[in-house]
């Protein structure tokens, strides 16, 4: 006869700060309190519960850009989560202000791929062994490739990025652990969800993973994607739902017995609110209203940003704003800068930097026509259109239309004339993506600096917005259709 004891494993991703209820049709959902009244409740009602966080907990509201995510880790500290793994948003505020705030966290951050490049000593633990009523679960911590943009200028800061580098560091803390009697063991991931599924494909059986809980990606769904027989799971995003395992586990044999997996909405029907969390919410609130309540100007109608991969209403806006304030021909924002889905028509200064909450450098380079093209092809390649990478909102005057499933550039336009090879243009881009230029787009820092050096019009992307909005009432979006794919 078996001997089976059951977890209950809860779980969220890409947090961003979502720390206030938003009101959908006269009902109050999301919230870190409603949610923390809800992991009280489940830990109240069932015996073993672990909760998982699987990286972003910063940035994205306006209280964790003000208070530099410290505000978002004593909040944290009251969820009490069982173990959290790093996120590509945890290096925004630069790896020395993230080691300090690891120092303010009650409860263990892990990751395995951040390393010192002098000695490969690694920045945070690898992993943690839960113990709980006599088993032990290995979660091992893994992230995504996109942390070497924000800690690239550090050159003593190295990560491993690749997958099947990541998978043979995850064999050799399995290995390690072996001889620990572990019951089951847990990969928190932060790489996106096509590639958990790579991921699981490579992973040694005999390394016993037995479930994957990612994040990054944002991805909803409705049942666990199973892969070489690992179950893959991801909560969307924000505060509005968790997710829930139900785990028997085979203690004699080391391995999952059985589970049941389902996404909870988090809202007045199953949680109740977690009043003092409500209190240290209210108390940076009102500092953060004070501060930033002030109108900024009134837009002709409410703009809105429904998806990333797509051309946005709010995209435009912010890529004629930049466009126009710095006098480029061309400005590129990556859309997932853009972290609300709607804006105005009154707009708040503390309404533009929740949407709008990056506030990069704005560098301006040249290309010529051909690096253009080319950089178009790139940004639409393979994947663009399902989350796989970056994708960016056009400014006024251009016009590309694309095959995406030939991958195929039709037309490339700027000002009504077919770009040619010899033609010359400004381009204001993010530091974040000059960072990353020919991941991102294409084309090398070395060929885009050959005719005139990279150089920063905007020390501070929110300045230019502000100015730009405060100075304009009634702006109006243009209707047409700037990004044609096929």
């Amino acid at each position: 006869m078996k001997n089976l004891k059951k977890i209950t494993l809860l779980h969220s991703n890409d947090l961003h700060g979502d720390f206030l209820a938003k009101e959908v049709d006269q009902e109050l959902l999301g919230g870190i309190s409603m949610l923390s009244g809800y992991i009280d409740k489940v830990r109240h009602e069932e015996p073993n519960v672990i909760y998982a966080v699987s990286g972003d907990m910063f940035r994205g509201s306006l209280i964790d850009s003000e208070y530099k995510g410290i505000s978002t880790i004593e909040i944290m500290n009251m969820l009490a989560p069982d173990v959290v793994t790093l996120g590509n948003h945890e290096i925004d505020y630069g790896i020395a202000h993230l080691l300090f705030i690891e120092k303010c966290a009650t409860f263990p951050i892990i990751n395995a791929n951040m390393y010192l490049t002098t000695n490969h000593v690694r920045l945070f633990n690898s992993h943690i062994i839960l113990n709980v009523d006599g088993m032990k679960i290995l979660f091992i911590g893994i992230l995504t490739e996109e942390v070497l943009s924000s800690a690239r200028q550090d050159k003593l800061i190295g990560s491993i990025v690749d997958i099947h580098e990541a998978a043979e560091e995850v064999g050799k803390i399995c290995n390690a652990y072996q001889t620990e009697d572990i019951d089951f063991t847990v990969l928190l991931t932060h790489i996106g969800f096509e590639s958990d599924k790579q991921l699981a494909e490579i992973l040694d059986p005999r390394w016993g993973v037995d479930l994957i809980i990612g994040g990054h990606s944002h991805t909803l769904l409705e049942k666990p994607e199973v892969v070489a027989g690992i179950p893959i799971v991801q909560a969307a995003y924000g505060t509005s739902q968790i997710g829930r395992f139900d785990i028997m586990v085979d203690t004699d044999n080391n391995c999952i017995d059985s589970y049941e997996w389902q996404l909870i909405p988090i809202d007045d029907d199953y949680c109740p609110r977690d009043h003092q969390l409500e209190e240290v919410i209210t108390k940076y609130k009102n500092q953060t209203d004070k501060k930033y309540g002030r109108v900024v100007t009134r837009l002709a109608s409410r703009y809105t940003h429904p998806k990333r991969e797509e051309e946005t209403q709010l995209g435009k806006l912010f890529a004629d704003a930049f466009k126009d304030a710095l006098n480029l021909d061309i400005m590129f924002v990556g859309s997932g800068s853009i972290r609300g889905e709607e804006l105005g028509p009154i707009v708040r200064y503390q309404d533009l930097l929740q949407v709008f909450p990056y506030n990069d450098e704005i560098y301006r380079i040249f290309v010529n026509g051909e690096q253009l093209r080319r950089m178009a092809k790139h940004i639409l390649r393979k994947g663009s259109l399902e989350g796989l990478t970056e994708f960016y909102q056009l400014s006024r005057g251009v016009r590309l239309e694309f095959d995406y499933e030939k991958q195929e550039l039709i037309s490339l336009s700027v000002n009504g004339y077919e770009v040619q090879d010899e033609d010359r243009f400004s381009v204001g881009i993010p530091s974040f993506h000059l960072g990353s230029i020919e991941e991102f787009m294409g084309v090398t820092l070395e060929e885009v600096s050959a005719y005139r050096r990279p150089k920063v019009v905007a020390t501070k992307s929110t300045d230019v917005l502000e100015e730009y909005f405060s100075t304009r009432e009634l702006i109006r979006v243009s209707g047409e259709q700037r990004l044609v794919v096929y």
